[in-house]
């Protein structure tokens, strides 16, 4: 479990993760292309991953390709959901939802739910804030591309649900297409992410809801360690811009 946790705390690794997710078998040449990373470091990290089981490697003639392994992903679950039940971290639950299971994370924040709203949609503030952009023009059904660590996923079903101005917002989450562990041919369906803003006296509640998540799926496991660390940096940079 340690070697697992070991290579996930990282974020270019989990980078590598989702981009062989998106696409399967790729060479180093491929993994690195469009990353600020050195092809050194690239490979490094792949050593890292390989070493928890995380990528598997086959030789295609003289191409090295590299593939995405998540069943020790699925035992690690299995394994904290035994020794710790179903929650995930501080003010964070994995409950039942509406199409497979919902991480629900609370957080409440010293700033108005404009300031909230506009570091969540607004592409640069988002950029240094959250550590991800998303570009759209925010109206139900269009569509949205995410921008993280340099790398842009546009896919067709990104799309806005809901879009209130300073009270609720919704899109669908496709970067969890991973092969599912019980059917290693089909792919996850896309999930479901939504913020309420609530106003109180002195803090603004948000409460963010990742729904659709899959038993065993890597997304599941991201959700439940990448949420809680993006809103950690949101409050923070939100707060300080309050600090007397």
């Amino acid at each position: 479990m340690d070697a697992q946790l070991k290579a996930l705390s990282d974020p270019n690794r989990r980078t590598l993760l989702l981009r062989l997710g998106d696409r399967d078998g790729q060479t180093l040449k491929e993994l690195c292309s469009g990353l600020a990373m050195a092809r050194q470091s690239v490979a490094k990290h792949l050593e890292i991953l390989e070493s928890a089981g995380l990528v598997t490697v086959q030789w295609d003639g003289r191409q090295k390709l590299h593939h995405l392994d998540t069943r020790p992903i699925t035992d690690l679950i299995d394994d904290l959901t035994a020794r710790w039940g179903p929650k995930s971290g501080p003010l964070g639950e994995t409950v039942a939802g509406t199409d497979g299971e919902a991480y629900v994370y609370v957080i409440y924040i010293r700033t108005t739910p404009e300031r909230l709203w506009h570091a969540i949609t607004h592409p640069q503030t988002s950029l240094g804030y959250l550590g991800h952009a998303i570009e759209s023009d925010w109206l139900k059904g269009s569509p949205y591309v995410w921008v993280e660590r340099g790398i842009r996923f546009e896919r067709p079903e990104q799309v806005i649900l809901e879009s209130d101005p300073y009270r609720r917002l919704a899109f669908t989450y496709p970067m969890s297409r991973t092969p599912v562990h019980d059917d290693p041919g089909a792919e996850e369906e896309p999930t479901r992410v939504s913020f309420e803003i609530e106003p109180g006296e002195r803090h603004t509640r948000l409460t963010l809801v990742h729904d659709g998540l899959r038993p065993g799926s890597i997304t599941r496991t991201l959700a439940a360690r990448e949420w809680p660390l993006k809103l950690s940096d949101l409050k923070s940079g939100l707060e300080q811009l309050t600090a007397p």
